[in-house]
């Protein structure tokens, strides 16, 4: 009995420290965002008005945060699903195929993403440059087109330059994490699989796929969360939301409200929205995508 009770207090006392962390810097920073969305304030005074649900019923007229939310979900969307593609296929070759530089090549896809987002945003800012970049250098080169290309600069196109950068910078660290998943796959399916004739697509859907598979969703949520994030710091460092509110995503426009406009407690139910929106989003992912786990 004193047994338990010292392996208790032990227990009690390596889990205390990090749940008091949790609680002081994410819990209540939670509850007070929750709470400061229902008042009129600018954040650097002392006058704050209670108005309920004012804020919320604000942003169901506000079309520059529909703007936002259209484009957030668009790089979340096409992000996502270029980057996912892309990892798994790169991880494919270079677990399954016979190539010399294996490690090296590892090494150069994983690159980008112990890079900053400062660095990255700096190197595509300068690859985009209509006057002296390298990628109109090139379409000039090949003769696709004399005019320059305004990719920072034109409404139509920049908000998938900004996701090419994006994915530049993701793929690497996911193509890791499923070469990891796939070199635990026994090599004895896939000889069994050849003698059967089946090819190299069809041994990829039928037992690379579904054996990581839990491994995809992990990561996958993780990925379509941490987007969130990530596009907003790539339209910090690259155009600042413009030109003219086309780059401008969920957590750009409320740091502009919460900031810049000196309205706060609509910065704050924006803020609402998106943590709502990525919680619901996430539970939507797994649900969509769960399927009883397959084992070797």
């Amino acid at each position: 009995m004193q047994k338990n009770k010292g392996r208790s207090r032990f227990i009690v006392a390596c889990v205390a420290p990090a749940t008091i962390l949790a609680f002081i810097f994410l819990v209540i920073p939670t509850f007070n965002v929750f709470r400061m969305s229902l008042l009129r304030w600018g954040g650097y005074s002392a006058n704050k008005e209670f108005v309920g649900l004012s804020n919320f019923a604000a942003l169901l007229k506000d079309e520059n945060f529909f703007r936002a939310c259209r484009n957030s979900i668009l790089l979340i969307v096409v992000v996502t699903a270029v980057t996912i593609f892309f990892a798994l296929l790169f991880a494919a070759i270079l677990t399954r195929e016979k190539l010399r530089g294996q490690n090296f090549f590892r090494i150069i896809f994983y690159i980008p993403n112990i890079l900053s987002v400062v660095v990255i945003s700096a190197i595509f800012s300068a690859i985009y440059d209509a006057n002296n970049g390298l990628l109109n250098s090139i379409l000039n080169l090949l003769h696709i087109t004399d005019e320059p290309v305004y990719w920072m600069g034109d409404q139509k196109i920049v908000i998938y330059s900004l996701a090419i950068a994006m994915v530049w910078q993701a793929i690497g660290y996911y193509m890791v994490m499923y070469m990891a998943s796939m070199s635990a796959i026994s090599e004895s399916l896939y000889e069994s699989a050849n003698l059967e004739g089946a090819s190299r697509t069809t041994q990829f859907f039928s037992i690379t796929l579904p054996l990581i598979w839990t491994n995809i969703r992990t990561t996958l949520t993780f990925f379509i969360i941490s987007n969130i994030n990530m596009s907003f710091l790539f339209v910090k460092a690259m155009t600042n939301g413009g030109p003219d509110g086309a780059t401008e995503v969920f957590l750009s426009y409320m740091y502009k409200q919460a900031y810049t406009n000196s309205t706060y407690g609509y910065g704050m139910a924006i803020g609402v929205v998106v943590f709502t929106f990525s919680f619901a989003l996430a539970a939507i992912v797994n649900k969509v995508t769960k399927r009883d786990p397959l084992e070797m």
